[in-house]
């Protein structure tokens, strides 16, 4: 009997090939993989075959076009495309030239390729990293479940060119990149809070309160001329009537709100919209209604007591708080130096400046809490991963995250408390103690839960 070529995918992720040879009379459909042979049975039912699935050393069945187009799922009314969805972190990296942002950017980001020299404007184009997410729940959840492979949730940065003063007019290169980072989550402006003769500061001195006003001026005034822009667009369109009408002037009256607050200093993402406004404005990709978080850029000597004795830091605090945004504490120069030592010295040469994480950890960890980001793990014999929701996030949306199909035919969740998984030790000891638990559609997925999803494909 020929066979038709598949690939075998464990979480909805690519996997070993293997080689479909027909279905029995069970209704189990028989795969021969490269190390042994797997079967995967299915129930058949009036709306196509029902796949029993679990996220726990999960097997589902795909088949992969040979133009390397989205997988597809097999149902008994022929092949249905699929989509698999991510909620992946993104970050925008901006400063002013020398502040150290290119040099925290490829410390971060271990494969980055932005040339750190002395001058300004050595970022020319734009710079994109992809790091995991650091998670010691991780590898204990791995070690706990004898996982094959381990998979952390990822962070994306996006590097650009230093901005300076008049650069949404043209100065400088930055403007021509800021387009790069309207579509990231969170902006992290690096400002420079050390004091150092050999290395040129763009403006002649280091002032970390001018230079954060110097960014959020230019990211304001780039946000004021698109909006100007969308609105010559509405204009044009003023006969329109009926529904279109009623929207035009619905995104009209929210945008003049948002010129109002640019040009009285403030971002967009203080003014508050209702729920038919936002997505018109959510559209625009306003850089100023991201969350910024400020990073403190140091010297090691400053790292110890995180800033606190360092007046730009605290200076730089004042003024986070007083917008409702977050600082971290890193250093550059020593991000730099972790990356020339092997994995296992890093967390002693940190704990010999006083220092009890890194400034990746600090960094995403300061991201996830700003734009309210929570982490679910699914664990098994196969792999151990980590996935990144929406604070509020019910188990079907969450379920969702992993492939659209999880969520639409979505049937309960089997789920347990990260603290109860480790101390029972196991899944079946987890049910002996009434740990383990079956949730509906409107549970809420906390942090850190351990989740099994059982749907009908």
């Amino acid at each position: 009997m020929a066979s038709t070529t598949m690939t075998l995918r464990n979480c909805c992720n690519a996997g070993s090939r293997i080689a479909f040879s027909h279905k029995s009379k069970s209704g189990a459909f028989s795969m021969v993989t490269s190390k042994n042979t797997r079967t995967v049975h299915v129930c058949a039912s009036p709306l196509g075959h029902r796949l029993e699935t679990s996220v726990f050393g999960q097997v589902a069945l795909s088949q992969q076009r040979l133009t390397g187009s989205s997988p597809v799922f097999i149902s008994k009314r022929g092949i249905r495309s699929t989509a698999v969805t991510s909620m992946a972190l993104k970050t925008g990296f901006v400063g002013l030239p020398n502040v150290g942002k290119s040099t925290l950017f490829n410390a971060l980001v271990e494969n980055g390729k932005a040339d750190a020299a002395n001058f300004p404007f050595c970022t020319i184009e734009p710079n994109v990293g992809i790091v995991a997410v650091p998670d010691d729940r991780l590898d204990v959840l791995s070690n706990l479940s004898k996982s094959t492979k381990m998979v952390p949730t990822t962070v994306e940065f996006v590097d650009i060119a230093g901005l300076v003063k008049g650069a949404s007019e043209g100065a400088g290169l930055g403007n021509k990149f800021l387009s790069h980072i309207r579509e990231v989550d969170l902006i992290i402006q690096v400002v420079r809070c050390f004091e150092d003769d050999d290395i040129i500061h763009v403006d002649g001195k280091v002032d970390p309160i001018a230079d954060a006003e110097t960014i959020n001026s230019e990211l304001a005034l780039c946000d004021y001329a698109q909006i100007e822009k969308r609105m010559e667009r509405l204009g044009k369109t003023g006969r329109k009537a009926g529904e279109e009408k009623i929207k035009h002037e619905t995104e009209t009256a929210a945008l003049e709100r948002i010129v109002a607050a640019l040009e009285a200093g403030l971002p967009a993402r203080s003014v508050a919209l209702t729920k038919e406004e936002q997505p018109m404005v959510d559209a625009l990709t306003l850089l100023t209604s991201k969350r910024v978080v400020y990073a403190a850029n140091v010297s090691e000597d400053d790292l110890a007591d995180m800033g606190a004795s360092n007046e730009f830091v605290r200076l730089l605090r004042e003024k986070a708080a007083g917008e409702g945004n977050e600082v971290v504490v890193v250093s550059a120069q020593v991000e730099s130096e972790l990356t020339d030592l092997p994995v296992e010295d890093r967390l002693e040469f940190l704990e010999a400046l006083g220092v009890k994480e890194g400034g990746l950890k600090s960094l995403i960890t300061t991201a996830y809490k700003c734009l309210g980001l929570r982490t679910y793990f699914t664990s098994g014999v196969q792999e151990t991963r980590a996935w990144t929701i929406r604070e509020g996030m019910t188990a079907p949306q969450a379920a969702g995250v992993i492939h659209t199909d999880f969520e639409k035919g979505f049937i309960r969740a089997e789920t347990v408390g990260y603290g109860d998984f480790v101390d029972c030790g196991d899944v079946n000891t987890a049910k002996e103690k009434g740990k383990w638990r079956s949730e509906g559609k409107e549970y809420v997925v906390n942090e850190g839960d351990v989740m099994l999803f059982r749907f009908n494909v």
